[in-house]
């Protein structure tokens, strides 16, 4: 951990952690930035899916979690990722990108319902359209963020420990 300089006030004092040699809370909402990145990488990875939600493993979540950490208090399911460029997202293209895999994900909760099987989700016609917006999205984001996109994606647990109040 290194502790970020003095040069913009609005970040003294605060710990960053870094990956491949970049902050990867330097971004002012990065705490939401983080929540969108983990829920872009699970909703991207199909063999994620089938060894994690389809299996059950409870450390990941389910489909309806990532979803919910996507729009849940960025409201991208009510407005454009484009209000945040500069705040959770570096630029306009991670906006779009961002904008594109949400439209198709929630096209698809909206049809087989949030409650339902992770089966009904990857078996929906549109699952694998979703599925590439998604990975579009999430190696844009991790490739600013100076992070490998091929890694597994990290637990619920380690995105909470990555989030908390004071880091």
């Amino acid at each position: 951990m290194t502790v970020q300089g003095s040069e913009n006030s609005s970040r003294r004092g605060r710990r960053s952690s870094t990956m491949g040699g970049m902050p990867t809370n330097d971004m002012p909402w990065w705490r939401w930035r983080s929540n969108v990145r983990s829920a872009l990488h699970m909703l991207s990875d199909p063999g994620f899916q089938r060894e994690c939600w389809l299996a059950g493993r409870d450390e990941y979540g389910d489909v309806t979690d990532a979803v919910y950490r996507l729009v849940e208090d960025t409201w991208l399911d009510n407005w454009s990722a484009e209000k945040y460029v500069g705040t959770i997202f570096r630029d306009e293209e991670e906006a779009a990108l961002v904008d594109a895999a949400v439209l198709r994900v929630l096209r698809i909760m909206h049809e087989v319902g949030p409650d339902a099987l992770v089966s009904a989700y990857l078996d929906h016609p549109g699952w694998p359209e979703a599925v590439r917006a998604a990975r579009d999205a999430h190696v844009r984001l991790a490739a600013s963020d100076g992070e490998e996109p091929d890694v597994p994606p990290r637990t619920l647990e380690v995105l909470r420990i990555m989030t908390r109040a004071g880091s």
